[in-house]
């Protein structure tokens, strides 16, 4: 098998079994003639395409290049899958009949024609993408999960209990040989409710600064709210700001006094669930007891009569 550039010769005086050309392309079937001829002809399958200088075909595409005594060659432009098939350059010479054959194999590069949109999924759900292609050859089709470079071979991709961590994008790719892989990318999303990854109590002194922080991964992002020992919501005022950001919030003294020491939770939530984490603003060298705490899993944004509330130091 050949693979043209071109216009492509088949010199049938050394006939190939078959030649190959892309589709699109153009070919040239070259028959070679070293012996007196009075009758030639080109055919494809049963339907003859030209009789000596006479055309018969109805196709614009293919027209006669060369009629001379050796050489009788005929040319198909823009190649089309449906022109895949047997050629005969049919002669005859002295009174003998001869034929000579050649095979045209069209081949068209692998294509994504159809694949799975973007997805987003909650935690635990199964996922399956799918990525049909087309070409000739067949193309094979492989996924590529991008975070670990794996590789899954196949059409169809299939995910028991998607987890958080394997929410990325995946590469469909599709080759045959023809050309380059033709590429596509479906972006997986995982929801799941907020997880608050880490807490501190903080020491403070009297009329300084002092930052309460409060992080929580979560998808979609999470909402913040802070409260108090006695549950009551903390609100911003001159001495106290809060400001939440894309996946923490911060709890800002901007001039501590003694009502700021005490005993603070902050509550993340989604559409998915909550979860919640107490912390401490004390002063230095004060023995309390308590740590900060974590409390996650929460489903429902409600509950808070489930909140831990770490102990109150003695100031």
């Amino acid at each position: 098998m050949s693979r043209p550039t071109g216009a492509q010769a088949a010199e049938f005086g050394h006939l190939p079994d078959n030649i190959t050309v892309l589709e699109g392309e153009s070919v040239v079937l070259r028959c070679k003639i070293d012996e007196e001829v009075t009758h030639k002809a080109w055919l494809n399958r049963s339907n003859i395409l030209f009789t000596g200088t006479d055309k018969w075909s109805l196709d614009s595409r293919v027209s006669l290049v060369n009629n001379n005594n050796s050489d009788f060659s005929i040319k198909i432009e823009r190649v089309m899958v449906a022109d895949e098939g047997p050629y005969t350059c049919s002669f005859q010479a002295r009174n003998q009949p001869r034929t000579a054959h050649v095979y045209l194999i069209v081949q068209v590069p692998a294509r994504i024609v159809n694949i799975s949109q973007d997805k987003s999924v909650n935690e635990g759900d199964d996922v399956n993408l799918f990525c049909l292609a087309v070409g000739r050859p067949e193309p094979t089709v492989t996924w590529k999960d991008f975070k670990y470079g794996l590789m899954s071979e196949g059409e169809f991709l299939e995910i028991t209990e998607i987890k958080r961590h394997q929410a990325e994008e995946f590469e469909c790719i599709t080759n045959n040989g023809v050309a380059p892989p033709d590429t596509h990318r479906v972006k997986v999303t995982v929801n799941y409710p907020p997880m608050i990854t880490d807490v501190k109590n903080m020491p403070a002194q009297v009329g300084k600064t002092a930052i309460l922080r409060c992080e929580a991964m979560a998808v979609p992002t999470a909402s913040f709210e802070w409260y108090r020992d006695d549950r009551r919501p903390v609100e911003s005022d001159n001495t106290l700001k809060i400001k939440n950001e894309k996946t923490r919030s911060l709890l800002l003294f901007t001039n501590v006094t003694e009502k700021h020491f005490g005993n603070y939770t902050c509550f993340a939530s989604n559409r998915l669930g909550a979860s919640n984490a107490s912390m401490l603003l004390f002063r230095p060298g004060a023995v309390y007891g308590g740590a900060a705490s974590l409390n996650g899993g929460l489903s429902g944004v409600g509950l808070w009569f489930c909140l831990s509330i770490s102990v109150l130091m003695k100031v």
